[in-house]
Order: structure tokens, then sequence, then C-alpha cells
């Protein structure tokens, strides 16, 4: 019998506005919240640096030139931590050679300030529904590697040829086993792998190697 798995459940989505600039962040705050998504507010990059995770999922919303730290700064440090939450530059007319540098460094996107309430929730929105999709699938990857780690030798084996398209009787022959064998193992791999049918197993080896 598989053993459980813990549930995994993923915290709310949040947008986290780092701005040196008061009013903007209060200009910020008030559109996030009047549009019911949580929103936390940073004077700095230091600062916001000393709650980050990058386990938490939303957008990062970034000035990208702040006195001390900026912008482009703070995502190199984000980088080197593995962060994996989207990335929106707030930007001015002058600062075209910085965007184009943020964007090489997988900034999701930019806007120009004055900011567009529209824009701004329009892309925050967008950006938070990849978000979710890349932590949803990077959470099913991480879940079907855990199974993987239930099966014996022979049962991942099997299972590799099992995903093949091989019959009991192939899969016997090539492993030196007798068919009831093979019948056992890979009654042992479905329960496992909590899987419904051969395709079924075959997306999840997909994830993994993906």
């Amino acid at each position: 019998m598989a053993h459980a798995l813990k549930a995994h459940v993923l915290p709310e989505p949040t947008v986290y506005a780092v701005d040196d600039d008061p009013i903007v962040r209060i200009l910020l705050a008030a559109l996030f919240e009047g549009a019911n998504i949580p929103v936390e507010t940073f004077s700095s990059a230091e600062e916001f640096l000393e709650v980050y995770t990058p386990d938490n999922p939303g957008v990062l919303l970034l000035d990208i030139v702040m006195p001390g730290m900026s912008g482009l700064e703070l995502q190199k440090v984000l980088a080197v931590y593995g962060n994996n939450t989207p990335i929106i530059f707030l930007t001015g007319a002058a600062e075209v050679s910085m965007v184009i540098d943020a964007l090489k460094s997988g900034a999701s996107d930019f806007i120009e300030k004055p900011v567009q309430p529209t824009m701004v929730l329009d892309c925050v929105k967008k950006a938070m529904g990849v978000d979710l999709q890349s932590r949803y699938d990077r959470l099913q990857k991480s879940q079907v590697e855990q199974r993987m780690m239930l099966l014996t030798p022979r049962e991942q084996e099997v299972m590799g040829w099992l995903v093949k398209g091989k019959s009991n009787k192939s899969i016997a022959r090539i492993l030196g086993i007798s068919g009831r064998t093979v019948e056992v193992h890979r009654s042992k791999v479905v329960d496992k792998m909590h899987a419904h049918s051969m395709i079924d197993l075959a997306t999840m080896l997909m994830k993994v190697e993906s």
C-alpha cells in the first residue's frame, strides 16, 4: 500500500510592491485592495529582503531606480536565492536601457510611470496566473518524484518498460522473471504512483523529465 503524501497548500498570491516613493506605495496599496488582491508594500529593497521567500506565490512589483539597492540589483540578488516569483518593473521614460537589461535577466514585464490603474491590474493578474500555473506544475512534479522514491529498483525497471508499451509477457522475458512476478510489480507500481492508466503513468514521468 502506498504511503500517504502530505498535502501542499500554497499561500495566497500576493503583490509585493517595492518603491521608495510613499505616494506610489499608497496608490498601489489602494489599487490592489480595491481589487481584492492581497498587497504588501516596502520602501526599499533592503526592507523587502527581510521578509522575502521564493516560496510565496504572487508578483514582485519593483521600482527600477531606488536609493540604496536598485530594482535591478534586487533582481540579481533574488536570482541567487532561486526566485520563482514573476517580477514586473515600474520605470520612468528615461530608463529604457535598464528595462532591456531587466527583461534579459528574466523580468516578466515593465510598466511606465505614472502608472495607469487598468494597465497595472491587467499586467499583475496575468503574471499571477502564470506564477500559479508554474508553481502548480512544480508541485505536481515534486509529488511524482516523491512517489517514485517509494518504488523498489525492480518496480522502477518494470515501470520503465510499461510506459514504453511493453506487455507483461515481454517485460518478463526482458527481465528474466515470471509473468506473474511482473503482474505483482505492475500492480504495486500503479498503486504507489496513484496511476489510473498507463497513459496516466507515462504523463507523470513526462512531468519529471521536463
